[in-house]
């Protein structure tokens, strides 16, 4: 009687070492020392066909050799479906193409391009295909799986560069003369509550956070604004968590903090505060609040304040988006903001590799949408317009002195 426990027993102690035509001899050769019944038993031990076995028995029997190198007789095995159906390449490179994506007499109009969709488009073309297949001439073609990525910065102003270069030699003049320089801009804001925080951290196995599955604003928490300033020279921020409206008063009021509790003791010979910010939002170009509300910061701190904006589409340029936010939510990736302390917490702790130290404070104060001002007011602004793209570029001088 054939042991087939032992055949396979000895077909797990070489398999993994055997190629294809390896194991086929090999178990060929165990079928030819059984006799009678070997090729059911080996088939049956090792999990390969009895058809397989067989082959192997008669290689083994005829000591046939292969050119080194090769697993299968030259000419062997089963034709690749591109030499069976010479038009498969075009048809998919053709589907895969941009361009087809548009085509109005394209099959993938409004699909994604999974090779399921691909393999199923092919088959209505004629094309015999199972998606399983799709990937091996996809790469064939020169394609991989790849995402979107976000290089594209909306309609691209004529001065983009130029204003690149002006605020560089701005800020580096700043530097250089020792005067401080900030970086400013909100972050986005945040749902306070057990609410899902995207990212992961480590914990115990099957011991997740539980949050609510819906992300509707909790009526006493409810959102807070982090308005950040990152000091360039010394790589320091300070967040100023405010938990009303995102104003310009808002962000003035936020930039007075830093230099009450950061920036008098870092500068105690400064004249001039350089700042850096994005051409919208509560510290946009264009906000009149925002311009009297440096004026009121320019006569309480008695500096003049110089501003750059970042022209239209290019706030990923600005400093503090990539030396400071992008810290903060690496630091608290995947934990509920649960509350306002919590948010404190968590953005006073962060750190870099390279030194970063961050501060936060609680802003409770109340900031009304809305606020008008006039043309009188504005008027009244101690505002000097820079020579080069004057509406970017501006000094605001105090008007006490």
């Amino acid at each position: 009687m054939i042991d087939e426990h032992a055949i396979g027993e000895r077909y797990r102690a070489v398999a993994g070492a055997l190629n294809e035509r390896q194991r086929r001899v090999w178990a060929g050769a165990e079928a030819l020392s059984h006799g009678r019944g070997g090729i059911a038993a080996v088939a049956r031990a090792s999990g390969m066909s009895e058809r397989t076995v067989s082959r192997g028995k008669r290689e083994a029997a005829a000591g046939e050799t292969l050119e080194a190198g090769r697993v299968r007789a030259r000419g062997a095995g089963r034709k690749a479906l591109s030499e069976i159906d010479p038009g498969l390449l075009e048809a998919l490179e053709g589907l895969v193409r941009d361009e087809a994506r548009g085509d109005p007499e394209s099959p993938l109009l409004w699909t994604a391009k999974s090779v399921r969709h691909l393999a199923r488009a092919l088959r209505e073309q004629g094309h015999e295909i199972h998606f399983t297949s799709a990937p091996k001439y996809l790469r064939a073609l020169d394609f991989s799986m790849q995402g979107n990525r976000k290089t594209k910065e909306g309609s691209r102003h004529p001065d983009r560069d130029a204003q690149f270069r002006h605020i560089n030699q701005t800020v580096k003049a700043a530097l250089d003369a020792g005067q401080p320089t900030v970086s400013v801009d909100t972050k986005k804001k945040e749902l306070v509550g057990d609410f899902k925080n995207g990212g992961q951290e480590w914990r115990p196995k099957g011991d997740p956070v539980k949050v609510r599955t819906h992300d509707f604003k909790d009526k006493v928490l409810g959102k807070v604004n982090p308005y950040g300033i990152y000091d360039i020279a010394n790589d320091e921020g300070w967040v100023s968590v405010g938990i009303d409206a995102d104003t310009a008063a808002f962000a003035a009021a936020s930039i007075l903090s830093w230099w009450q509790q950061l920036g008098r003791a870092r500068y105690p010979d400064a004249s001039v505060l350089t700042i850096t910010a994005d051409c919208g939002g509560s510290n946009g170009n264009r906000t009149r609040l925002w311009k009297t509300e440096l004026q009121r910061l320019a006569n309480q701190t008695g500096l003049q304040i110089q501003v750059c904006h970042f022209p239209p589409g290019t706030s990923k340029w600005n400093k503090i988006e990539h030396r400071l936010f992008s810290f903060i939510s690496r630091n608290w990736r995947g934990r509920p903001l649960i509350d306002r302390q919590s948010i404190i917490s968590l953005i006073g702790a962060t750190t870099s590799t390279k030194g970063l130290k961050v501060h936060a404070q609680l802003d409770e104060n109340i900031y009304p949408r809305g606020v008008k001002v006039t043309d009188a007011e504005l008027a009244a602004v101690n505002l000097t317009r820079h020579e080069f793209h004057g509406e970017w570029n501006y000094t605001i001088k105090p008007t006490n002195k």
